[in-house]
């Protein structure tokens, strides 16, 4: 699709799989069972299991962990998508144009903000000289 990115930035909360830089937006490919997907069903199979007390635990803190993530990122400014595995890989073609049309208008966006000379108070732009 001609899109230039980094892969899993580790100056990033996150580490983030895939990092479009000049558009602000980062991409978590999530694992189903890692990141808890349909996680009411899910805890009530693992709480069936064996070691129930450790696998709850440990996608529950995951679940926690990637809201803190997300919300840091946005914080600062980053558009944070998130996809889920099994998506990915029913639609990799709908997944990736769902990503190049955030990254395109937060491009526009970004771009728009840039080249915006500032108003006064009569909402005239004023002239640089």
């Amino acid at each position: 699709m001609g899109l230039r990115y980094r892969k899993h930035a580790t100056t990033l909360p996150g580490k983030p799989d895939i990092v479009f830089v000049r558009a602000r937006v980062v991409v978590f490919c999530d694992g189903d069972f890692w990141h808890g997907r349909n996680w009411e069903s899910c805890k009530e199979k693992l709480g069936k299991g064996m070691n129930a007390d450790y696998w709850v635990q440990k996608i529950a803190y995951n679940i926690e962990r990637d809201q803190r993530n997300t919300k840091l990122l946005q914080d600062t400014g980053w558009t944070v998508i998130r996809l889920w595995e099994t998506d990915i890989k029913f639609d990799p073609p709908a997944a990736a144009a769902y990503i190049r049309n955030v990254v395109d208008e937060n491009r526009k966006a970004r771009q728009l903000m840039s080249n915006s000379a500032p108003l006064d108070l009569l909402g005239n732009a004023n002239e640089i000289r």
